[in-house]
């Protein structure tokens, strides 16, 4: 017997034909060979055909996960890498539909889009992102591939998926190379431009300033060769640490090289003497900050900076002459003894001058008995006196009288408003003593304005009960004016503080009611005495339905909850008598006298 596969070659065309033999040998009676009896069968096709059978199951077990599902998209084959990417074994999907591998990452019209280039072209390629078995969410690349018949009907669709987390990876960490500072992890000068393009089409966009502060380091070269360029190194990371946690959210802190920062500030306001005074904030934090202790290893090291600031607010201007004008006013601050900032802008460089002047005039003016209180009077509807707001204001030695829309925000950013607040309560309730013995003035009310941050702060109540008890004073003399914008915070808290404060006497008055807030649901649980109406609504009173409909339904809620109420900025006999026709029966205005000083308003109750 013989069974044997065999090439031979055509001699008619030279073609090469695999024939497969099968036959057995006939011997005669002593032995030997007569004939050989079989067949042969020209195997060339079957032999192609198994040879394609064994390329593709060599790539059906590539490197590449393969899935493929019938026309209905069910699952009917995935290879050993397709288990090896999705964590899944055949059995767990096979059956199943593709969408078990689905992140939730892209929407439906995204599956929409590709179905559609399935169904029209016969294949789809590009970047999802899908979900492994045990949860993870990663990104591939992925070929889907309609199968079809003869008749060009579709039978199965093929996907052949590729991992590029870790490309993805390394492509994320080429590009945050070539946008990111290697050691301290910040923007480089390349991002920077990028940001700073936007931040000019937004300003440009928005009208709100913006602005690029120049940082560099004093005597940094000297820590670096008395040190050791591995201290320097580490003391860049705690700068960079420390200039992130000076700036706000959506603001850039990047390194351009050696000790030099930009920080660029956006969205400031859109009058530039106001972004200058935001912009010295933040770089007055920044100063302080970098001026702190560094611990690093053993050594304790002391560094400042010299920062030079310019402002932006349009599309003409170009990154690189902004960060030279930064530059440019980092030297002048340098030259200026270094520590300090400096504006390139000479006009910003004067603001920003004047008010470091008015701050250290304002602080001597506590010390030096330069402010004074001013009185306006507060009458009601028989013109009798009931008391006087007290104001404030501040006799300056070289500029004479500066009104508190000048320096009380001043006073605010600086932390002086605790300390003139306390000035102010205490000069009240010193005045008020005074008045005692008076039957003209014995029973008069003092309203003292208290602004939000010395109202929050924690020990507020016990301040203002030591200042009544140190002047000996009835609690129900002095009525503290509150804004509505202190309702915005912490609601619970100015409550207790007020609560406290009403048990033993004390009066309290909602100023400029109907601006700001106006919460009826916080409104009915303050203990308050009285609501102010804002002078704006009264003086439109005579033109303005509105104003008119306002101030109505102010009073109208006073009323309603046993509150008096009480008009500011009151000019006219037209507006008193609208006034008085609303229900309205106290008053405050130039009608009736504008802020002045003690004698004159002693005076001005003597003459009524």
């Amino acid at each position: 017997m013989f069974d044997k596969e065999y090439r031979i070659v055509r001699p008619n065309d030279n073609t090469i034909r695999w024939i497969h033999g099968l036959g057995r040998l006939e011997l005669d009676g002593y032995g030997n060979p007569q004939k050989i009896l079989g067949t042969v069968q020209d195997v060339t096709d079957h032999k192609n055909i198994d040879q394609k059978l064994r390329i593709a199951a060599t790539a059906f077990e590539s490197q590449e996960g393969i899935i493929i599902t019938d026309a209905n998209g069910t699952i009917l084959q995935v290879n050993k890498a397709f288990c090896n990417i999705t964590g899944y074994i055949p059995e767990e999907v096979i059956g199943n539909n593709p969408r078990i591998l689905q992140s939730g990452r892209q929407d439906a019209h995204f599956y929409k889009l590709m179905w559609s280039s399935i169904l029209n072209k016969g294949f789809w390629e590009g970047e999802v992102w899908n979900k492994r078995k045990n949860g993870e969410i990663y990104p591939e690349h992925l070929m889907i591939t309609a199968v079809k018949n003869a008749k060009e009907v579709t039978t199965n669709y093929v996907g052949t998926i590729t991992d590029i987390t870790l490309s993805r990876e390394a492509a994320d960490e080429i590009r945050h190379l070539a946008y990111y500072d290697l050691l301290t992890r910040l923007p480089n000068r390349r991002l920077l431009q990028d940001r700073l393009k936007q931040a000019l089409v937004a300003s440009a966009r928005s009208g709100r300033q913006g602005a690029l502060l120049f940082l560099d380091l004093d005597d940094f070269k000297t820590l670096n060769d008395t040190l050791g360029h591995g201290i320097g190194d580490m003391l860049l990371e705690q700068v960079a640490q420390r200039l992130e946690s000076c700036v706000r959210e959506g603001d850039t802190v990047a390194r351009l090289g050696g000790d030099e920062f930009v920080v660029m500030l956006e969205n400031l306001s859109d009058k530039a003497p106001e972004a200058a005074r935001q912009l010295e904030i933040i770089a007055q934090k920044i100063l302080s900050n970098l001026n702190q202790p560094y611990s690093i290893a053993q050594h304790r090291c002391h560094s400042t900076t010299s920062i030079g600031a310019t402002l932006f607010n349009a599309l003409d201007q170009d990154y690189e002459i902004l960060l030279k004008q930064a530059d440019i006013a980092m030297y002048q601050a340098k030259k200026m003894g270094r520590n300090r900032l400096c504006f390139f802008d000479q006009s910003m460089q004067d603001t920003v001058n004047a008010h470091a002047l008015l701050e250290s005039d304002l602080r001597k003016a506590l010390d030096t008995h330069q402010l004074l209180l001013y009185f306006q009077i507060q009458v009601d509807q028989s013109n009798r006196p009931l008391g006087a707001e007290t104001l404030i204001r501040w006799m300056h030695p070289d500029q004479g009288l500066i009104y508190p829309s000048d320096f009380i925000p001043l006073a605010e950013e600086s932390g002086l408003i605790f300390a003139i607040g306390e000035w102010v309560l205490d000069e009240a309730c010193s005045q008020i003593n005074r008045w005692q013995h008076d039957e003209l003035t014995q029973n008069l009310i003092l309203s003292v304005n208290v602004s939000a941050k010395q109202f929050r702060q924690s020990d507020f109540a016990d301040r203002v009960e030591t200042a009544l008890e140190r002047h000996a004073i009835r609690p129900s003399q002095i009525k503290l004016e509150l804004t509505e914008s202190m309702l915005l915070e912490n609601i619970e808290s100015v409550i207790a503080t007020m609560t406290r404060l009403k048990k033993l006497g004390v009066l309290f008055s909602l100023d400029d009611f109907g601006t700001g807030y106006s919460s009826l649901q916080y409104l009915k649980r303050l203990p308050i005495d009285e609501l102010k109406i804002d002078q704006s609504f009264v003086h439109d009173i005579s033109t303005d339905t509105n104003s008119m409909a306002i101030i109505g339904a102010i009073i109208a809620i006073a009323h309603s909850l046993n509150l008096d109420v009480i008009a500011e900025g009151v000019e006219t006999e037209k507006q008193l008598e609208q006034l008085l026709k609303k229900g309205c029966v106290h008053y405050q205005g130039f009608l009736f006298s504008k802020p002045v000083p003690i004698g004159q308003y002693e005076a001005l109750l003597r003459h009524r």
